[in-house]
């Protein structure tokens, strides 16, 4: 381990270097990228540090141990029941911070939310998790942009599309893809049965140009008439985007926006993450003989999690997560759940490192 944190360090002071140098701070783009590349690094530098100097403590303590004076071994004892389990932690929370991190967490989100089996009640739940993710997003301080809103026939909605910006955001909402299901006596219901219907949230990381390595001529882009916000408007020109990718059949589309360039940009995002899906999926199947990953595996089909509102409660299946404050979580308090998805994560990504 303090090999690889050696390497990490050296390249820390690498980078620190080139922020000065004026070939890259003139360069905006270069610039940025090292900026970033070297604030990622701060935290596991400042953890290297931290455990370069307990180490130094440690072996002096341990070399005072052969020491003649009883006064001094004693001192060493007393000082290595401290050290040892520190350092145990120490190395702990190193190896979580080795973990290889998804490159795709720092990016922004395209967010939807569509009403799924249930009806009108489906339509309904769809508006609680709306108003419960705005909530979180507000509390996160990301920035939000309603892309597309279509309204239910009795309140909530069919479908909504947004735009969230911020820092860490994919890292966070990849985890929300998915089927969410309630469990609740509708409004409508006179006999007071329990009702289940179910809403599905995809969270699709938001790619920028440079980021996307696919060959145009790859690509097949069909533009037509879409209509425009809750189906209540039509476009008189070709703003729907649809595209194509040859190789694979992957077809992605949007007729989202009234913007045929924001179309073709949301189009072109959600072609790129199915393409990657599929790749990593096939990948999964070879290595792992058929072993399904429970965390952001972003399949739509999965029943995630549940909302049981006569139990005040909420159960995220993926990690048997349970917690009985199901309106603290519909106000936006879902970093408890989020933590320990990531957790999870980070736990199965080290276990896969120690099996390699």
């Amino acid at each position: 381990m303090l090999d690889k944190l050696d390497a990490l360090y050296e390249k820390y002071m690498r980078l620190e270097e080139q922020l000065s140098d004026p070939e890259i701070t003139n360069d905006m783009n270069r610039f940025s990228k090292t900026n970033k590349e070297y604030k990622d690094l701060t935290l596991i530098i400042e953890a290297y540090k931290e455990y370069k100097e307990l180490l130094g403590n440690y072996s002096t303590a341990k070399a005072m141990l052969n020491e003649s004076d009883p006064e001094m071994k004693e001192m060493a004892k007393e000082e290595l029941v401290f050290l040892e389990p520190e350092k145990e932690r120490m190395e702990e929370y190193i190896r979580v911070l080795l973990v290889p991190k998804d490159p795709d967490d720092d990016k922004n989100v395209i967010f939807e939310i569509r009403s799924g089996t249930g009806g009108d009640e489906a339509s309904l739940f769809a508006g609680d998790l709306y108003r419960m993710f705005t909530k979180y997003f507000e509390k996160q301080g990301w920035k939000t942009e309603v892309i597309s809103v279509n309204e239910g026939t009795v309140g909530g909605y069919n479908k909504v599309v947004l735009e969230i910006s911020g820092e860490n955001v994919y890292g966070k909402l990849k985890f929300e893809s998915g089927a969410h299901r309630v469990q609740r006596v509708p409004d409508t219901e006179s006999k007071g049965r329990v009702h289940t219907s179910a809403a599905t949230v995809v969270a699709i990381p938001k790619y920028e140009e440079d980021d996307i390595e696919i060959n145009k001529a790859d690509l097949k882009v069909d533009t037509f008439r879409a209509s425009g916000a809750g189906g209540q408007h039509v476009n008189k020109t070709e703003s729907g985007v649809r595209i194509t990718h040859l190789p694979t059949g992957v077809v992605a589309e949007s007729t989202e926006d009234r913007s045929q360039h924001k179309n073709r940009d949301i189009a072109m995002g959600r072609l790129y993450f199915e393409i990657k899906e599929m790749s990593r999926k096939k990948f999964e199947g070879e290595q792992a003989a058929k072993r399904k990953s429970l965390v952001g595996s972003g399949d739509r089909s999965d029943k995630i999690r549940t909302y049981n509102y006569s139990q005040n409660r909420v159960t995220d299946h993926r990690i048997d997560l349970t917690l009985y404050k199901l309106d603290q979580v519909l106000e936006g308090e879902i970093d408890e759940i989020i933590d320990a998805l990531v957790m999870y994560e980070n736990a199965t990504k080290l276990l896969e490192m120690e099996e390699a």
